[in-house]
């Protein structure tokens, strides 16, 4: 095979049952915390990542509150459904990851997962009440798929502010959330860790670049294809896999 020949290979979910598909992506959400925690991403009891149940799809899957990152197992991970009731598990749920993630997968029912952190570069960013530029490769990723929640009302602890951050993530990737900081979602869980880990380094060089000068923006022709796409969610989340799991095979547990 030609390199010129090769296509962007695809890293969907795995055909099964409904009960291959639910390790899956519980197994996923494991490794997307552990990933987490290896980039910094952790804060106290701070972030969530949720992952839409396959047979249930008005329940998610979630970190129990207060568990560090780095040591979730897959036998941590809660049930819990739009009500708020926890279904599988005995920990509590952080009342803001209810109350956003609810809404974000009730809004969007082609959303799996949902990743939310207080990243370092994110919180930053989103002090400044603006989208990201398309200065990078990477950034490109959410040109013309991103949007600002331009309002801050405190710690979300009820519904009615989650429908709001759902109503400003419209049908976006990534939303950022005034002086609050990233949350990506994505068709799997490999698509929404990735997508948060890209646009807090975006952020990251954005800020570094407007230290030093002012950047050159990539042209919209050049741009807009790259927003648009979702080939590489999936399958660049592949390599970070190999490497917790490798490191990590506790989080199977």
């Amino acid at each position: 095979m030609r390199v010129a020949d090769q296509s962007v290979p695809k890293h969907p979910e795995p055909e099964g049952s409904v009960e291959e598909i639910r390790l899956h992506r519980k197994q996923r959400l494991a490794a997307a915390f552990r990933l987490f925690a290896r980039f910094g991403y952790d804060h106290g009891i701070a972030g969530h990542i949720t992952a839409r149940d396959p047979e249930l799809p008005d329940h998610f899957w979630v970190n129990p509150l207060a568990v560090p990152f780095a040591q979730i197992k897959v036998s941590d991970l809660l049930l819990v459904n739009h009500n708020g009731d926890i279904v599988i598990g005995d920990r509590p749920v952080n009342t803001a990851a209810f109350a956003i993630h609810s809404q974000v997968h009730a809004a969007r029912p082609d959303v799996v997962a949902a990743a939310h952190a207080h990243a370092l570069a994110g919180k930053a960013w989103s002090s400044l009440g603006r989208l990201l530029d398309p200065i990078t490769q990477d950034a490109l990723t959410f040109y013309g798929s991103h949007s600002l929640y331009a309002d801050f009302n405190g710690v979300v602890l009820d519904t009615a502010e989650g429908r709001n951050i759902a109503e400003a993530l419209g049908p976006n990737k990534l939303v950022i959330l005034q002086n609050h900081g990233f949350l990506t979602v994505g068709r799997s869980v490999e698509e929404a860790a990735w997508l948060f880990v890209t646009a807090d380094q975006s952020a990251h060089a954005q800020l570094l670049a407007e230290a030093a000068g002012r950047p050159k923006l990539v042209r919209h022709e050049v741009a807009a294809p790259l927003g648009r796409s979702r080939s590489f969610g999936g399958l660049s989340f592949a390599p970070y896999w190999d490497i917790i799991t490798a490191e990590q095979p506790d989080l199977f547990d």
